[in-house]
């Protein structure tokens, strides 16, 4: 594999931060990665993992002389980490972020960032429940999507350079306008994540049900939904309050929706409690043919028969 950049700057090595420098090191794209954490002891662990050639809790440190610049720190820190990093980059290095919220993003680093320098905001669209740089693995972002936001008069060069780097660790390229981006992520992320918060918390403060019964009886829908809800606390924190208006569109949306499905089955509705499950078996199926899932019993958990000896 062709080296794409003499250094590479992480700055961030959770789950996203050390998936790419799993790839960056298994496909050689770098000649020299530098990776950034406040956390003295979450650099150690990195250190330990081997994930980088050279570790440091300074951002402003770690994008000396940096080619390519990748921020992945809960939106809410993003600011801070572009004043902190200003001062210190490279002409002509690209700056890209991985967060799930862009408009916040842009407003808060594209002040900071040098008119010498490509700032393309990005969003890998893949992940896990896990988090913290053991999370990581190689292959995280094959098959899966990545949405640039670019701002207004982007180099087309830089943009092209960064797309090929995507493109190098599997990822299929997107490009949308920061408002909409926010949209769509609002429906298809965020108010599912929130959704499943709420759901297990209800059932941690269920009185009438033990908490020994949620969880023995879990093997059902409850399950799935605690998958989302262990998601990191600071992301989903950060992204409720930088994408505030869109999640709030979609939550009052979801609740009319909601009241919808009570008055059906308090009225006895079966038609249209039909019709709303037929709809959403139809979404599952698109999902399945666009290649986003694969169509396996039970999300595809292995199943294994216990052995007598």
């Amino acid at each position: 594999m062709t080296v794409q950049f003499d250094r590479i700057a992480l700055i961030g090595i959770g789950l996203i931060g050390s998936s790419l420098a799993h790839d960056i090191k298994r496909l050689g794209l770098a000649k020299e990665v530098v990776i950034a954490t406040r956390s003295a002891e979450t650099l150690k662990r990195a250190e330990e993992l081997q994930l980088g050639d050279r570790y440091t809790t300074s951002s402003a440190e770690a994008v000396k002389d940096a080619d390519l610049v990748i921020v992945s720190v809960p939106v809410g820190a993003s600011e801070s980490v572009a004043k902190e990093i200003a001062g210190s980059l490279k002409p002509g290095a690209i700056v890209t972020d991985v967060g799930s919220t862009k408009a916040s993003v842009i407003a808060q680093m594209q002040p900071h960032m040098p008119e010498n320098v490509h700032f393309i905001p990005g969003h890998p669209l893949a992940g896990t429940e896990k988090s913290g740089p053991d999370a990581g693995f190689p292959g995280l972002f094959e098959g899966r999507w990545c949405i640039f936001t670019p701002l207004e008069n982007t180099d087309e060069r830089a943009l092209k350079t960064l797309g090929r780097f995507w493109e190098t660790l599997g990822s299929k390229i997107d490009v949308m306008d920061p408002a909409h981006h926010d949209k769509v992520l609002a429906i298809v992320s965020h108010l599912p994540h929130l959704i499943a918060y709420n759901i297990v918390g209800t059932a941690d403060d269920l009185g009438t049900v033990t908490e020994s019964e949620v969880i023995k009886y879990s093997a059902s829908g409850f399950r799935d939904f605690t998958r989302l809800a262990a998601s990191d606390p600071t992301m989903w924190r950060d992204i409720c309050l930088h994408n505030k208006d869109a999640i709030l569109e979609m939550l009052a949306r979801f609740s009319e929706d909601l009241a919808y499905l009570q008055r059906a089955i308090r009225w006895g509705e079966g038609d249209k409690i039909f019709d709303l499950f037929t709809r959403t078996r139809a979404i599952r199926r698109s999902i399945i043919e666009a290649g986003q899932d694969v169509d396996a019993p039970d999300f595809g958990r292995p199943h294994t028969l216990d052995k007598k000896v």
